[in-house]
């Protein structure tokens, strides 16, 4: 089985070497790159291709939801999983609106970071509890009301259906059982929805159709 190849990108050193202690402990994952900055991890990636990359969010020269942002418009197929110690909803919806698939704290280390890697390179999304928690009481807050929006291509109710699957956090696994159709055909789905949607991963979707009002917040309940 292909090992699964992960970039580190954190302008602190030692953060860079205690990930990697903890993640070349596992046969199936492999470190095959440390940047220290954003910019640096945006030339890399496009050369290296990595599955994931860990990225923090406060660095020099290109900060975190820049160099997400570029590496996902370059490189749509990289999984990128935050981790930082920002919890505030702006720095929350302006990384996930950037295409980010995992949200994660600092605080969390060691098998949790495993665990999501393996999460997000099987097509789920994975937030922290407490940043869970930010963005349900933004959405009740602001997105009870949904906005009247036109759009060019109707979403139909399996998309809406998906939708509401994945931002409940199922893996395309999990959504084709329930579906009861191929994990094949979840991907074609989602891959329409988000040529509908203008967007480029699954949270990026989840969030826009919460916007839109195309998802009700009860989703997160």
């Amino acid at each position: 089985m292909d090992k699964v190849k992960i970039m580190l990108v954190d302008d602190h050193p030692l953060m860079r070497l205690a990930l990697r202690s903890v993640l070349e402990k596992e046969p199936d994952l492999e470190v095959i790159y440390e940047a220290g900055d954003g910019q640096e991890a945006v030339t890399k990636a496009e050369v290296l291709r990595p599955d994931v990359v860990i990225m923090d969010i406060s660095m020099p020269v290109l900060n975190g939801i820049q160099a997400t942002r570029l590496i996902k418009s370059k490189c749509p197929m990289i999984s990128i999983l935050i981790l930082t110690v920002h919890t505030d909803i702006e720095t929350i919806f302006s990384i996930l609106e950037a295409g980010a698939s995992g949200y994660l704290t600092k605080t969390v280390f060691g098998q949790e970071v495993v665990h999501t890697i393996r999460a997000l390179v099987s097509g789920e999304m994975v937030l922290a509890p407490e940043i869970s928690k930010e963005v349900l009481k933004y959405a009740l807050r602001h997105f009870s009301k949904p906005l009247k929006i036109e759009y060019d291509e109707k979403i139909t109710p399996k998309e809406q259906e998906l939708l509401s699957l994945a931002a409940k956090g199922m893996s395309n696994q999990e959504i084709s059982k329930i579906l009861g159709i191929s994990e094949h055909t979840v991907k074609s789905y989602f891959a329409n929805l988000f040529s509908k949607l203008g967007v480029r991963s699954r949270t990026e979707a989840i969030f826009i159709a919460l916007k839109k009002g195309i998802l009700s917040p009860e989703v997160f309940k």
